[in-house]
């Protein structure tokens, strides 16, 4: 056994409660999730009080018990009355961009890759949009003398406070490194406002900035994000609507069975609010946390209704077929998915996907980057709000759209690094290149709204209800509302299936 990965990291799971027998081997384990399978061995031993045994026979008929037991959650879709829905006879028109990241040694120097990649990525956009003239390597500041007025752009190393309120920074790119201060100054004059601006600088981002030299210091008077520019909110001709979900956590105790069925049943007409609304939808866009999953957090099993990955999923697509084949619905990936961990995500795999097939479900990775009718959405979990939210003031749980506005000025979705796990491609897939006209998240299970430079943002809530580490926190989530954007009018609108 002592060759063998799989066993290995089932027998770590187990933790010594159970002792697996020498008749099982490594292909015992085979295409099977090991986080799922710990779950069902645990429960099936659950009220023994000594170390149990786990043979061959007792493996293969955990197995078969969970194969047999995929009953899905039972909602019953009535048939329709006079309901006529304007976008059935709308012919679809959408492009799927993935971007899912290839295997990397994650060694230093693919990190190197990485980040440089990054920085010239995003230190372009700021050259395209600013038309200023910035120096491109940091080094080149010696050769000027104090006084000069400079303009130089780096990658955030550092930032702290002074003992005097002072706010520096470490710049530094591929030549080297330099000092920053914006001094504290407080009011509406325009020093005031550059220093409130420069306390939402994040680690890692990359900005330019403009000031004075007092060597060693750059005394700035000037931030330039790579940001996005101010354009018109992009409307099109076709009375159509998208919807936006996510946070449905399938498996999960606390899910709203009951409103997750009035949202399918009001997408099939069946429910009369909103009803014209309901008949435009074209498109669905479900952004991650399909399914509570297996092992995310230290003793979930507690909290789980379905202790059994494959029966999660086999539920979700149970559902997810009852929607009206003329909506094209495209699903993500999230941190609570059976995929791995560090984004770029990819699709959901065939072996939790089973036997499901239907041409309007469409699998899409984590960030995905959709064109639905000349519109372009870009969708993304939102797995590092958590750190925006944490490193820029002004940004909170409640209003999760904060900190999306945040990561369009940063021109990135994961912009802090450390906290959210990354795969270290040469091609930075986290960087925001195409300006989307919509921008769409969840992970916060907080629904927020907002426009920013012609983009509408949205962030989608939940389909679960307040679980006690968010009781812990204080944090109040807004579970089952529903938005609709509407494509014709770049409006916004929501409903309640708490009612």
């Amino acid at each position: 056994m002592a060759g063998s990965e799989l066993l290995t990291e089932l027998a770590k799971r187990l933790s010594g409660k159970v002792v697996i027998s020498s008749d099982i081997s490594d292909d015992d384990l085979k295409n099977l999730d090991v986080e799922s399978l710990t779950a069902l061995i645990t429960t099936h031993f659950s009220e023994s009080e000594s170390i149990s045994i786990l043979d061959k026979e007792t493996l293969t008929n955990i197995i078969s018990k969970r194969d047999d037991d995929k009953s899905p959650i039972e909602i019953e879709i009535s048939s329709p009355t006079a309901f006529k829905p304007e976008a059935k006879d709308i012919e679809a028109r959408f492009v799927i961009s993935n971007r899912e990241a290839e295997r990397t040694s994650a060694s230093v120097e693919a990190f190197a890759d990485y980040f440089n990649d990054r920085f010239r990525n995003l230190r372009g956009k700021i050259d395209a949009t600013r038309g200023l003239s910035i120096l491109h390597s940091i080094d080149k500041m010696k050769e000027y003398a104090d006084g000069r007025e400079l303009s130089i752009s780096g990658m955030v190393y550092e930032k702290f406070v002074t003992k005097k309120g002072n706010i520096m920074l470490t710049l530094e790119d591929d030549t080297g490194s330099a000092k920053v201060i914006f001094v504290k100054v407080e009011g509406n004059s325009s020093a005031g406002r550059l220093f409130e601006s420069a306390k939402k600088i994040a680690p890692d981002s990359v900005i330019a900035v403009r000031g004075k030299l007092s060597s060693p210091f750059l005394i700035a008077n000037q931030i330039l994000w790579p940001d996005i520019p101010i354009r018109n909110k992009k409307v099109i001709d076709e009375k159509i609507s998208i919807a936006f979900t996510s946070d449905v956590h399938i498996g999960s105790k606390l899910f709203l069975e009951k409103q997750f069925g009035r949202f399918i049943e009001w997408l099939n007409g069946n429910i009369d609010v909103k009803k014209k609304l309901a008949g435009s939808i074209k498109y669905l866009v479900i952004s991650g946390d399909l399914v509570d999953g297996i092992g995310v957090y230290p003793e979930q099993d507690k909290e789980l209704s379905i202790p059994d990955i494959y029966k999660q999923y086999s539920m979700l697509f149970n559902l997810l077929s009852k929607i009206p084949d003329y909506i094209h619905t495209f699903i993500l990936t999230g941190n609570h998915d059976a995929v791995q961990r560090a984004e770029p995500q990819p699709r959901l795999t065939d072996d939790l996907i089973g036997d499901f097939s239907q041409d309007n479900i469409h699998l899409v990775s984590n960030p995905g980057s959709l064109m639905l009718h000349g519109l372009k959405v870009l969708a993304y979990h939102g797995t590092s709000l958590d750190s925006v939210i944490r490193n820029v003031p002004g940004c909170s749980t409640d209003k999760p759209e904060t900190a999306m506005v945040e990561m369009l000025k940063m021109r990135h979705l994961s912009p802090v690094y450390g906290d959210n796990p990354i795969v270290p491609n040469k091609k930075d897939f986290m960087a925001i290149d195409e300006i989307p006209d919509i921008l769409h998240m969840g992970h916060m299970h907080k629904n927020g709204y907002t426009e920013y430079h012609g983009t509408q943002i949205i962030n989608s809530g939940t389909w679960q209800s307040r679980t006690s580490y968010q009781a812990k926190l204080g944090h109040f989530p807004t579970p089952a509302v529903l938005p609709v954007y509407e494509c014709s009018k770049g409006t916004l609108d929501q409903i309640d299936f708490n009612q």
